[in-house]
């Protein structure tokens, strides 16, 4: 239902929030993709692409990379191999189906990574990835500093599949609001309300491709939202 064809298929995606991440994450996805056999995407964005930082080029992993079974890479010593996406007999093809299902559990399983941000006494936590992410932060750090007792963290998802379902909801354990921003009229909110599974209140806000948020605009929003919070609890 969100890919671009039909299927139960999945594809990494991996949210770079500057220009070194951009680097690090361009490297990492080569290896996910070589390691699982699956296409990996890389979700920047216009802001990061006109930043200038500077940037520390990775080394190159000297680990090795898993056996490739699949290549047709000449067939001596060994049988002849066939790669194919046409399946005809309608069983093989559902066992096929459930070998797909279950790489995409193991990918889960290993390779879902987030950022947490002051989120360790945060009655209320910033869900946002990307540049988005960046303006969060600069929000977050301007509210602490003119209200100490304003505790906003951040979770900041780095794959936005395999998304990061489980640190999210582990954070009901210290709060039950979450304020989702994003550069978009909204997508990303609704995997964290899949993710919280109707046990938090969740906020948004967006604005969608043009002007972009500044973190001053940004916390007063995030300020509102957690005054009427906690004018709620009082009640």
């Amino acid at each position: 239902t969100r890919g671009g064809g039909h299927g139960d298929y999945r594809i990494i995606v991996l949210a770079p929030a500057s220009v070194q991440e951009i680097a690090d994450l361009t490297y990492l996805a080569f290896d996910l993709a070589d390691t699982y056999r699956t296409p990996v995407m890389i979700l920047s964005d216009g802001m990061l692409g006109q930043l200038m930082e500077p940037v520390v080029i990775p080394k190159p992993r000297k680990d090795p990379l898993p056996e490739k079974d699949y290549c047709v890479t000449g067939a001596h010593g060994r049988s002849a191999r066939v790669i194919k996406s046409l399946i005809l007999d309608t069983k093989e093809m559902e066992e096929h189906n459930w070998k797909l299902f279950r790489k995409y559990q193991l990918i889960q399983q290993q390779e879902t990574r987030w950022e947490s941000y002051l989120t360790d006494d945060a009655e209320m936590l910033v869900v946002a990835y990307g540049t988005a992410a960046r303006i969060a932060k600069g929000a977050i750090k301007r509210l602490r500093k003119d209200d100490p007792d304003m505790k906003v963290g951040m979770l900041r998802p780095i794959t936005l599949w395999p998304f990061p379902s489980k640190p999210i909801k582990d954070c009901l354990s210290t709060t039950t609001d979450f304020f989702v921003f994003e550069m978009s009229a909204g997508q990303m909110v609704e995997d964290v309300r899949l993710s919280l599974e109707g046990k938090g209140r969740v906020y948004f806000y967006g604005r969608p491709g043009g002007v972009v948020p500044t973190p001053a605009e940004l916390a007063r929003s995030i300020a509102r939202r957690y005054y009427q919070m906690k004018r709620s609890r009082k009640r």
